[in-house]
């Protein structure tokens, strides 16, 4: 392309979304406000999914796994043509950084919302991009970047570079692809597993080796750049919460970035991007040592997940002037124009459990109710199904102060009331992360979670109800087979209802009892608890207990009971009717499991091996992560599954009989 040619304005009218779910929705939302036609595009996984009703057109493009659908280039070309698209904008993650997704668009004669190909390639690259910054003089993180990706090669590199080391996908971000690896032994098996889970994400198993800097700040610059040569910082986002180096908390502005700090690092992303001629958003990785060094990690080509963060502080909206550069239009502001304003935190709110590995979750989300006051970003409603062959992140809460602390109060506020009853998220864990000291004293570094893991549970407080009285009291009201609850008094006499139910994966007994003058009593273990109800409705109660007055969330789903108060959620199955299970269902039966819905990526024994307790047997991929299944007992191995082969949580995969 020649200069004449990039120099021309380039309009379009209607944007096919080349992604899924709530940055399809956010695209729509400003493209709509300025007058673009939307188009969007869903796997066989997404035909009823909110991004697809909201469009002004949808167009079908392949099965649910992301290489037949969202990473399925020429499907993605052939529904423009459909739909009569002409600009494509890619949201994040799938191929939001893949240069030849670019390319072809560009080929195809759709303007592509973001940078050109080469500059994806040159950046987007982990390898290519610190090659580029070392030549600019940036500072950048030791490590290995070269074509031989043996493990030879990676075994000789890393000794030069020094435990711990880092691998890192070249194509992708997110935390697919990354191992932290202590010593030279772990070396091959998580170079195994991390180049899977990128070839899987990205499309592309090359990695690269980084020397591992620890309990480092993870600070992020948002630059812009237009066709004309100019570019611009919109200042830091402090993105160090993490879990399996995935962000899941991330603010601006950072409280460990000073003024000169912000100039100075937002004055190397700058000279950065007009360096390579950058066009579009983008944001430059650090990371920030104790001692305020800060090293270039890599390049994001795309918008971020975090933007609204930046948007809150600066008044901006990214995507718009995402279109309007993507249009030809100069930028519209220069680096003096931008200010900053309050402070800003957002949470991703992901279907995950904390408390086993924040293990992804799929399933009906049966009830979805989000904090009115706060600004989310989601595509669900109540009802709606989380599939298990995408990211787990299902929403963004967002939360604007004029202080850390008001924002920080807020978001706090915001989650206790966040409902989502069904399938197992991690709302609890982000409000403990927000409460914790560390978190609220500014000071949390990306080892925060791992050094806090068993202070990141949130309890009641010691003279509130206890919850297993709130869960016999609500599954007695209602059951459907029991009588139901009636205001007032009663004269005729009452007898004792014994309830039979899990609380948190914990066996419960519980009587309960209405006495005459309408209240109720729960008994467990010699504790007595006297309750008067004073409102019922639909899903929620309003309750009194022992000089404790209190209202509660509920969803009653069959024998699936769901609880959350003051904050706090609680699953509860009802057993009272179920018939004694045997001794072999509680494990011990040498069949080993799905833990989840996912894809076998990875058979690591063969047929008749002999495997003791705790070894790897094999992997499991979903949600873009791989989760490793270990064998449950000592003896010879029998394996039910194929790798490629989709199975579902509970499914047995693997048998171990024990060896004479």
């Amino acid at each position: 392309m020649t200069m004449a040619q990039m120099l021309k304005p380039t309009p379009f009218t209607k944007i096919l979304i080349a992604n899924r779910g709530e940055i399809a929705l956010r695209v729509m939302r400003t493209a709509r406000r300025m007058g673009y036609g939307v188009v969007a595009v869903y796997s066989t996984a997404d035909a009823d999914s909110a991004h697809v009703r909201e469009a002004d057109e949808a167009v079908a493009i392949g099965g649910a796994q992301p290489s037949e659908s969202y990473l399925n280039i020429p499907a993605l070309i052939e529904a423009a043509k459909i739909a009569g698209a002409d600009a494509v904008h890619p949201g994040y993650g799938f191929l939001a950084e893949n240069e030849d997704f670019a390319a072809a668009c560009r080929d195809a004669g759709l303007v592509f919302i973001g940078p050109s190909a080469e500059s994806i390639a040159s950046m987007g690259n982990k390898a290519g991009a610190k090659e580029i910054m070392i030549k600019a003089g940036v500072p950048c993180v030791p490590g290995y970047q070269g074509a031989d990706q043996s493990d030879a090669a990676m075994v000789a590199e890393a000794g030069k570079i020094g435990f711990p080391v880092m691998i890192k996908a070249v194509a992708g971000g997110g935390g697919r692809g990354m191992r932290l690896v202590k010593d030279a032994a772990a070396l091959p098996d998580a170079l195994r597993s991390a180049r899977s889970e990128a070839q899987s994400a990205f499309g592309d198993p090359t990695v690269i080796l980084e020397r591992a800097i620890m309990e480092p700040r993870h600070i992020e610059i948002q630059v812009f750049g237009d066709r004309y040569g100019h570019a611009i910082h919109l200042g830091e986002r402090d993105c160090s919460v993490q879990r399996r180096h995935q962000k899941v908390i991330e603010e601006a502005p950072s409280p460990a970035v000073s003024e000169a700090l912000r100039e100075q690092m937002g004055v190397v992303a700058v000279n950065a991007v007009k360096a390579i001629g950058y066009e579009g958003a983008g944001t430059l990785e650090f990371l920030l040592d104790a001692q305020g060094q800060f090293y270039f990690m890599e390049m994001n080509t795309r918008l971020q997940v975090e933007h609204p963060v930046t948007e809150a502080i600066t008044g901006l909206d990214l995507v718009e002037l995402q279109l309007r550069i993507a249009a030809g239009e100069p930028l519209p502001l220069r680096q003096d124009d931008v200010s900053f304003k309050g402070h800003a935190i957002e949470v991703r709110l992901c279907s995950e459990d904390a408390d086993k590995d924040f293990m992804p979750q799929s399933g009906r989300m049966a009830v979805w109710r989000m904090p009115a006051e706060l600004r989310v970003e989601h595509a669900l409603q109540s009802g709606s199904e989380i599939s298990p062959y995408y990211d787990s992140m299902i929403a963004k809460i967002i939360a604007v102060g004029d202080s850390r602390e008001e924002a920080l109060r807020k978001l706090v506020h915001g989650l206790d009331n966040t409902v989502a009853f069904g399938v197992t998220t991690n709302r609890g864990f982000l409000a403990a992360c927000l409460r914790h000291d560390v978190f609220a004293r500014g000071e949390a570094t990306t080892a925060f979670i791992a050094q806090s893991r068993d202070a990141l549970t949130r309890a009641l407080p010691e003279d509130a109800v206890p919850t297993w009285a709130v869960a016999s009291l609500l599954l007695y009201v209602t059951d459907p087979h029991a009588h139901p609850h009636r205001a007032g008094r009663s004269l005729a006499a009452a007898f004792p209802t014994l309830l039979q139910f899990e609380l948190d994966g914990a066996a419960h007994s519980c009587e309960v009892l209405r006495e005459r003058d309408g209240r109720y009593v729960t008994v467990h273990d010699g504790r007595r608890i006297s309750f008067a109800i004073e409102t019922l409705g639909a899903d929620n109660i309003r309750f009194q207990a022992e000089d404790f007055s209190e209202t509660a969330v509920y969803h009653r789903d069959g024998e699936r009971l769901f609880v959350q108060r003051l904050g706090v959620a609680n699953p509860i199955v009802d057993r009272t009717r179920a018939a004694p299970q045997r001794a072999a269902a509680g494990g011990g039966d040498g069949k080993l499991r799905a833990a989840l819905n996912g894809r076998v990526v990875a058979v690591l024994v063969k047929p008749g091996d002999r495997v003791e307790a705790g070894q790897p047997v094999l992997t499991l991929e979903a949600m873009k992560m791989e989760h490793v299944h270990l064998a449950p007992t000592s003896g010879i191995v029998a394996i039910d599954v194929a790798e490629g082969e989709q199975v579902t949580t509970g499914r047995i995969v693997a048998q171990i009989e024990a060896a004479a």
